[in-house]
């Protein structure tokens, strides 16, 4: 059926001719650690009874409504997850963002602010990273390793992930931030255990848990930190582009060149 110049393109969506204009927000992310020398408290004696908690590289995605990296109450999908929680190693989880049909912009971060290497980041570090996104639609989620465990990571805004817009107006301020547990491998005191990566033989030591994703408060155990007393999470639109979806091109009518008979019209 015909619809004229405006009308249902093939996707079924509105087609006027005109060029499609989106407005594209650039955000800045800073993961912080504020944690101090005394934030995390073992039953070890001497220097070691309290300790400072680093922060590990990590990788983030900028997607549509979803739950890119993890789902509470599932295994870890065998994405990257595992390496983030258990050895702090992003580079894994981040391949696998790229390849999801969910995500528009995913990446590690893995240099500190104002360092030259990448690496984990202590008391007054931070990193920070630029994101676009277009609204309203789109979500930011974020994993770092709580390093001194076995395999527990931090997440922005739990499963799903944070809404980058709010009735159709960038966020700006501090983002929730839970403690969850990559059930992978079986926890030891915090700060103590000798699988925990600071103290490991290698990548990927320890006892295999063969569990499921939870939020810590759910796992029993040992007692940590609470997150806001070690990571602080905080985002900053810095600029409203807009973009324009190309115009569809419209073939001109040729013009038959001198000297070329035309065709006969039949009596």
């Amino acid at each position: 059926m015909a619809t004229g110049a405006a009308g249902l393109s093939s996707a079924g969506t509105l087609d006027t001719g005109v060029a499609q204009h989106r407005p594209a927000t650039t955000f800045t992310v800073r993961v912080e650690n504020v944690s101090d020398d005394s934030t995390l408290t073992t039953t070890l004696d001497g220097d070691d009874a309290e300790q400072p908690v680093p922060l590990s590289p990590g990788a983030y995605a900028v997607h549509r409504q979803g739950e890119p990296i993890f789902s509470r109450g599932e295994p870890e999908r065998n994405n990257g997850l595992e390496e983030i929680a258990e050895d702090g190693n992003p580079e894994r989880l981040s391949e696998s963002l790229a390849d999801d049909d969910l995500v528009s912009e995913s990446d590690v971060f893995d240099t500190p602010v104002e360092g030259d290497e990448a690496g984990p980041i202590g008391p007054d570090e931070a990193y920070e990273f630029s994101v676009t996104a277009q609204h309203p639609s789109m979500f930011l989620s974020l994993v770092t390793m709580f390093v001194p465990s076995n395999d527990l990571y931090y997440a922005v805004g739990g499963a799903t992930g944070v809404r980058l817009f709010e009735r159709g107006s960038p966020v700006s301020g501090t983002l929730t931030v839970g403690l969850w547990d990559a059930g992978t491998e079986i926890n030891e005191e915090p700060g103590v255990g000798e699988n925990q990566v600071q103290r490991q033989r290698g990548p990927g030591v320890g006892l295999v848990e063969r569990g499921t994703v939870a939020p810590i408060d759910d796992v029993n155990g040992y007692e940590y930190p609470d997150p806001s007393e070690v990571i602080e999470v905080t985002v900053t639109p810095e600029e409203t582009t807009t973009t324009a979806t190309p115009e569809p091109e419209t073939p001109e009518a040729e013009t038959p060149e001198a000297g070329t008979p035309e065709a006969e019209t039949p009596e």
